[in-house]
């Protein structure tokens, strides 16, 4: 194995000492331009790479930032991801992605991880396995930012940013009722994470709004994967009266109903309406294309940036912690429009 080049291995080479050529690197004033270029000439040549842990050591700043989220092939925390890295780039922070695969185990080894790595802030979704917060707890005791997006709204006392749940429900079901639905079945996320259970709290009140039915076989809470989607189609699919619309509080758990509801011939959504959540970007291509809200993921993730970076920059900053709620948007499709083909 090639032996890792070091400052004094570059001093030695230009025959100065170690603490000029790391003056040089870091572009210090009483060093020559002709030594600068000299330094990062002979560290190219042999291939230096810096110590950033070192260096954060001595400046007390890694310049890096951590992110957990649950899988990184959503497109919602994708997209998030990009805006964040995007923002944070621009101030010269980087970005360490780690993903809990719903996980809480693998969401404190995540954590562990991070801290061991001395990042200046972590920004985190929680993982569906989480009801413990106490891995969370153990960031702000090492004093290190901490923001929470999408799923985190819980009582940890740090930043929050995400959409108003309880309100994409009340859009959702309102929309349904126009469509002329009165059986609104709802595949939900498990009800100890805050975000599933403001949609579930949000469903039934728009249920009890519009009069309808609260039958408590039509809400079945789950993981909102696509094999969850469809198992949870099949149960409703059993039930002695079907449902007319089927809201799913995640796209890939609405694929999977969408799945299911084609395999026994049920027409979508002359039968049953559907309509999912977080806007990925199958629901447009598949058919038919599936309602969805959509959730403001560039804006999530740039208001994210800048709230961690404002934690980073100002130690003094403390006023009332921010929350930070976005204000959901339907983008109605095919797979809910009842209307359309009544009048047609």
């Amino acid at each position: 194995m090639k032996k890792k080049t070091t400052i004094k291995d570059i001093a030695n080479v230009l025959n100065i000492t170690p603490s000029a050529v790391s003056r040089a690197l870091h572009d210090h004033p009483r060093i020559s331009d002709k030594t600068k270029t000299a330094v990062r000439k002979v560290a190219e040549e042999l291939e230096y790479q810096p110590n950033h842990l070192a260096s954060a050591l001595r400046s007390g700043k890694s310049k890096l930032i951590g992110i957990i989220v649950a899988k990184t092939n959503s497109h919602f925390f994708s997209s998030v991801m990009e805006s964040i890295e995007k923002e944070l780039n621009k101030e010269g922070y980087n970005l360490i992605i780690t993903q809990s695969n719903e996980s809480y185990e693998k969401e404190c080894r995540n954590i562990d991880a991070l801290l061991q790595t001395q990042v200046d802030g972590i920004i985190a979704s929680l993982a569906n396995e989480t009801v413990d917060f106490d891995y969370y707890h153990k960031i702000k005791q090492n004093g290190i930012p901490l923001i929470l997006f999408d799923r985190g709204e819980n009582d940890i006392g740090v930043d929050y940013i995400g959409i108003d749940d309880y309100a994409s429900s009340n859009i959702i079901v309102n929309h349904l009722v126009e469509q002329g639905c009165k059986r609104i079945a709802h595949i939900a996320g498990y009800s100890h994470t805050r975000i599933y259970q403001n949609r579930i709290r949000g469903y039934k009140d728009a249920l009890r709004k519009h009069k309808l039915p609260e039958d408590k076989d039509l809400l079945l809470e789950g993981s909102l994967s696509i094999e969850d989607g469809r198992a949870k189609m099949e149960e409703l699919l059993k039930l002695p009266e079907l449902p007319d619309a089927v809201y799913a509080a995640g796209d890939y758990a609405a694929l999977g109903a969408l799945q299911v509801m084609q395999e026994h011939n049920i027409k979508v959504p002359e039968q049953i309406a559907l309509v999912g959540f977080s806007n990925e970007p199958f629901t447009s291509l598949v058919t038919p294309p599936i309602t969805s809200i959509y959730q403001h993921n560039k804006e999530i993730g740039k208001l994210v940036a800048q709230q961690v970076l404002l934690r980073i920059n100002d130690k003094n900053y403390k006023p009332v912690l921010h929350k930070i709620i976005l204000e959901p948007e339907l983008i109605i499709r095919d797979s809910s429009r009842k209307r359309d083909l009544n009048t047609e």
